[in-house]
C-alpha cells in the first residue's frame, strides 16, 4: 500500500470478526478501519487486573458475561495488565462466547512484577514472541485486533508493522492497531500495512488527540478508540480528593490526580455535574454521550469492575447532546484550563514518538 492510499482495515476482515448483537443494536455498529464492526461502546479490561486497587476475578467475570449479554462486543486487554493475567482472566470468561467478542489487546511495554516503570520493546522478533504469548494466554487462535501499545523510537515504525503484518498473514491477527501514536508515524505505519485503529486517551480533559491525531486518522481511514474516556474516574464524579483513591491506586502518583490540581480541577466537575442534573443524566454518561458524538469513527472503552457502572455507561447511547450543548462543553474543558499533566514521565514513554527512520 502507497502513502497515498487510505489506511483501512482488508475486507476480508468484515465477515471473520462481525459479531451478533440484538436486533435493536443493528443499526448502531461502528466500524474498527474498513472491517471490524463493534457495538459503540466497548470495556477497558485493564482495572479487572491491575492499578485501581484490589480486584475479583469471578466478579469480572460475571461482568464481562453481562457485558456481553447487553450487546458489548469489544474487550480491551493487553500483555502488560497484571503481567498477563488480564489476558488469561478475559480467556477464561470468553470460552463458549468466542464468537460474540471482538478481543483487542496489546503488546510492547514490558515491566517487572508489581512495578510501574516500565521499557519498550517493538523490535520485530520481539513482537511475534509477544503474540505467541498472549495466543495461548488468551486461549485463542487468532486475535481480533493487536495493538503497538507504545513505540520505541529506536525501532522504525516501519520494521514494527512490518513484524506485526506477517502475524495478518499467519493468521494469527486479524487488524492492526496502534496506541498513543503521532499523525507522522501513522502516516508512515499506513504505508507498509492497513491500520484499523489508534487507541488513545480522549475524553473532555484529554483532548490532545483533536490538533493532529484524529484529523490524521480520518484522512487515513482509521477508527479511533478512547481510551479513559471517563478521565479515570473524574469525569464520572469517582475521584474528588485523594481520599478516594486506595494506597495502591497508580492515580495517586498521576499528576492530575495530586491534591493541589484535583482542587483546581474540581470547578469542572462541578459545572458538569449541575449540567447533568439539568439533563437528568449522570455525568458519565453526559462526557460519553460527547465522546459518542464527536464521530461514529470513534468507539469508546469505559473501563469498570461494576455492573450499576456498566449499566450506566450503556446509558449514555440514549443521550443526544444539541450542538449547544457540546460547545458549552467543549468550553468549559478547553484543553488550556486543566491543571496536570495526564500521566508521569514514566507513563509518558513511548506516547507519540517519531521512531527513526529505517536505514
Amino acid at each position: 500500500m502507497s502513502s497515498n492510499d487510505t489506511c483501512q482495515t482488508p475486507a476480508t476482515a468484515t465477515d471473520t470478526a462481525s459479531v451478533p448483537v440484538s436486533t435493536s443494536a443493528v443499526t448502531s455498529l461502528r466500524r474498527l478501519g474498513s472491517g471490524l464492526r463493534v457495538f459503540p461502546l466497548g470495556l477497558g479490561c485493564m482495572g479487572m487486573s491491575e492499578f485501581y486497587g484490589q480486584s475479583d476475578d469471578k466478579a469480572s467475570q460475571r461482568l464481562i458475561h453481562e457485558a456481553l449479554e447487553r450487546g458489548i462486543s469489544l474487550f480491551d486487554s493487553a500483555d502488560t495488565y497484571g503481567q498477563g493475567h488480564n489476558e488469561s482472566l478475559l480467556g477464561r470468561a470468553l470460552l463458549g462466547r468466542r464468537e460474540n467478542a471482538v478481543i483487542a489487546t496489546k503488546f510492547g511495554i514490558v515491566r517487572e512484577p508489581g512495578a510501574y516503570a516500565r521499557t519498550i520493546n517493538t523490535r520485530p522478533d520481539y513482537v511475534k514472541l509477544a503474540c505467541e504469548a498472549s495466543l495461548k494466554r488468551l486461549g485463542v487462535e487468532t486475535i481480533d485486533l493487536y495493538y503497538a501499545h507504545r513505540l520505541d523510537p529506536q525501532v522504525p515504525i516501519e520494521d514494527t508493522v512490518g513484524a506485526m503484518a506477517e502475524l495478518v498473514a499467519e493468521g494469527k491477527v486479524r487488524a492492526l492497531g496502534l496506541c498513543e501514536v503521532s499523525a507522522s508515524t501513522l502516516e508512515r505505519a499506513c504505508a507498509v500495512h492497513a491500520i484499523a485503529a489508534v487507541q488513545s486517551e480522549y475524553s473532555l480533559w484529554s483532548r490532545g488527540v483533536e490538533t493532529e491525531v484524529l484529523p490524521a486518522c480520518r484522512r487515513l481511514g482509521v477508527s479511533l478508540v478512547p481510551y479513559s474516556p471517563l478521565g479515570r474516574g473524574f469525569l464520572s464524579g469517582q475521584i474528588r480528593t485523594t481520599d478516594a483513591m486506595s494506597e495502591d491506586d497508580f492515580r495517586r502518583q498521576a499528576p492530575r490526580f495530586t491534591e493541589h490540581n484535583l482542587a483546581l480541577n474540581r470547578h469542572l466537575l462541578e459545572k458538569l455535574e449541575a449540567f447533568a442534573q439539568g439533563r437528568q443524566v449522570t455525568t458519565a454518561q453526559v462526557a460519553l454521550a460527547w465522546l459518542l458524538a464527536q464521530g461514529d469513527d470513534i468507539v469508546p472503552i469505559p473501563g469498570t469492575r461494576r455492573l450499576a457502572r456498566l449499566e450506566g455507561n450503556l446509558g449514555a447511547l440514549a443521550l443526544s447532546l444539541s450542538p449547544t450543548e457540546r460547545q458549552r462543553l467543549e468550553n468549559w474543558f478547553a484543553p488550556d484550563v486543566v491543571a496536570g499533566e495526564r500521566y508521569t514521565a514514566q507513563g509518558m514513554k513511548g506516547v507519540e514518538v517519531e521512531t527513526r527512520r529505517p536505514d
